[in-house]
């Protein structure tokens, strides 16, 4: 499928990834219509950065996914859905996991509904790595056990699962992508990267939670043309598919190489309320990317370190930004 010319939903276009892949959609010709959560400040998240002649290209509906009758307002008439739209960050998820059941599992199903309605040509779930905890073997490959380590795992995999449901049941062109640790410019400090890259940036002391878990970091243009050639291809129709860099890193071990790129002294603090809870911890994720590269011709292109170099760029023009936003969790 050419997305050329195709009327394209994102929900979620608002997050990190969501408007990375709302920019590169209108520059590949895509009608993008973008659903965004209703808030009476009129917030449309990252979108903001966009240039006025950007924004006049984009539609925005306004609702919640929870809401069946602003879904259903969202997706008519559109060809391809590109569900981002969740409650992503883990520690929140200890606080109120009712909410993301809400939000991720009858958000998800009720995105898919309306995509049935309405005969989508195309729907893209957006999985997460975290739907298989802590290595059982690596590297992961997307026929390893999910395990739900965390209240926001159990919802992503359940999410998942309705999602093959759909598509087994009533055959509907369903794909899922699985994206490894996503990061890179416009993520907020939730994230660990510009965690240590922010306090990096404004001192030397750099306070952590747990140094030794490892993570699959892929830089978050590589991910959004992961999102495009799963949406282009029908070979990954009914499929979920691993997006991934391929090579793992401890957090600690991140920390040095962010010390080598600014050529600056880092000394790390531990802070215990940042650790999770011991048996919720993920202690490894590597990708095994070779379904992606089979299946819809897809390869990460950016290493860490100039992914890195990019995401340090960004922050330094943004630092009053992420000042304001410090304590998220």
């Amino acid at each position: 499928m050419n997305l050329k010319n195709k009327k394209v939903l994102i929900t979620g276009a608002g997050g990190f990834i969501g408007s990375h892949l709302t920019e590169q959609l209108i520059k590949s010709g895509a009608r993008v219509r973008v659903f965004l959560r209703y808030n009476s400040r009129g917030d449309i998240g990252y979108l903001n950065e966009f240039n006025k002649d950007v924004l006049d290209n984009i539609e925005i509906i306004r609702g919640d996914l929870k809401n069946m009758d602003s879904v259903t307002r969202a997706v008519k008439d559109v060809n391809v859905i590109f569900h981002l739209g969740a409650l992503i960050s883990i520690p929140y998820s200890y606080v109120d996991p009712r909410d993301y059941a809400d939000t991720n599992i009858i958000g998800t199903l009720n995105i898919l509904k309306a995509a049935q309605e309405q005969n989508t040509e195309k729907v893209i779930i957006t999985s997460t790595s975290e739907t298989y905890g802590t290595a059982l073997y690596s590297p992961i490959n997307e026929s390893h056990p999910m395990q739900a380590q965390s209240p926001y795992a159990a919802t992503k995999i359940s999410a998942d699962k309705i999602a093959e449901s759909f598509n087994k049941s009533f055959n509907l062109p369903v794909s899922i992508i699985r994206p490894f640790n996503t990061y890179g410019p416009r993520q907020s400090t939730r994230a660990v990267i510009p965690t240590i890259i922010y306090q990096a940036l404004t001192g030397n002391k750099i306070k952590l939670g747990n140094l030794t878990p490892k993570r699959d970091f892929t830089f978050v243009e590589d991910t959004v043309k992961g999102f495009i050639k799963i949406a282009e291809s029908d070979n990954s129709i009914g499929e979920t598919i691993n997006i991934g860099y391929g090579e793992t890193i401890s957090i600690g071990e991140l920390v040095k190489a962010v010390e080598e790129i600014l050529g600056k002294k880092l000394i790390i603090e531990s802070e215990e309320s940042k650790n999770r809870p011991d048996e919720s911890e993920v202690k490894l994720l590597l990708c095994d990317n070779s379904k992606a590269k089979k299946l819809i011709n897809w390869e990460p292109q950016v290493s860490l370190k100039e992914g890195l170099k990019k995401t340090i760029d960004y922050i330094k023009e943004h630092l009053d930004e992420y000042k304001e936003e410090r304590g998220n969790i």
